[in-house]
């Protein structure tokens, strides 16, 4: 029968607590570590490179085609094999973000192909190097289009992150099975959990929205990429 004075001690429960501060930094890290690796990616699946292509290919049909359980068990169990011995922390921070960059890379070349070619080859008419012409024309478009995705990839690395549970990590889960071996109130326990991880989710759903409303108004307020670049085109051609 349902126990509301263990659903409400399983609220309160420090361990919980703890457990839901290691999901919220272990999601941040990992997401703050897989979007440059995604960037990468993502460039070298368009480039003109052959063998660039051909590696980033095979690493984003990799990560995606296996089940993230697998790789964490491989990386945590397997390396050790080979010689390199990972951590808990160390072999899930490893694989969620060898994962999430793949599913990233996706979104980030979504998001570049989106902007008309004309746009980065006007700039590098004007002289502007590659790097630049990616950061200062290309980026700032594509970013528009990217924010929704990114935001909805966070949120779902949130949950995801029970599965490193499977290697030791006291992330919230693992810590919600601790609390429940002491009175076996599984549903009260699992009950406060889901509660946890809907409000993070929920947070990080008004987070997001900022960003694209941020992100939107930014574009409205502003001259866009291609108008200032018309206006810098006329007025070389006036000199």
């Amino acid at each position: 029968m349902w126990s509301w004075d263990a659903f409400f001690s399983f609220l309160t429960n420090p361990q919980l607590i703890q457990g839901a501060w290691t999901t919220i930094w272990l999601t941040t890290v990992s997401m703050a570590l897989a979007l440059p690796l995604a960037v990468l990616v993502a460039l070298g699946r368009a480039s003109r490179i052959a063998p660039l292509r051909a590696v980033t290919g095979f690493y984003v049909w990799l990560m995606r085609g296996t089940p993230l359980l697998v790789q964490l068990v491989i990386i945590y169990t397997g390396l050790p094999q080979l010689g390199l011995r990972l951590g808990v922390i160390s072999a899930a921070l490893t694989g969620l973000v060898l994962n999430e960059a793949a599913y990233l890379s996706e979104i980030v070349r979504a998001g570049v192909m989106s902007v008309p070619r004309g746009q980065s080859e006007a700039a590098r008419a004007l002289g502007m190097p590659p790097w630049k012409v990616f950061r200062v024309v290309v980026m700032p478009q594509a970013l528009r289009v990217m924010v929704p995705p990114l935001g909805n990839s966070f949120n779902g690395l949130l949950k995801t992150t029970t599965l490193v549970s499977v290697i030791s990590v006291e992330e919230l889960l693992r810590r919600t099975q601790f609390a429940v071996q002491t009175n076996f109130r599984v549903l009260e326990g699992l009950t406060a959990a889901a509660l946890y991880y809907l409000a993070m989710t929920t947070l990080w759903g008004l987070v997001q929205r900022w960003l694209e409303i941020r992100v939107g108004r930014g574009h409205e307020n502003r001259p866009t990429t291609s108008r200032r670049m018309k206006s810098a085109v006329l007025e070389l051609e006036t000199r």
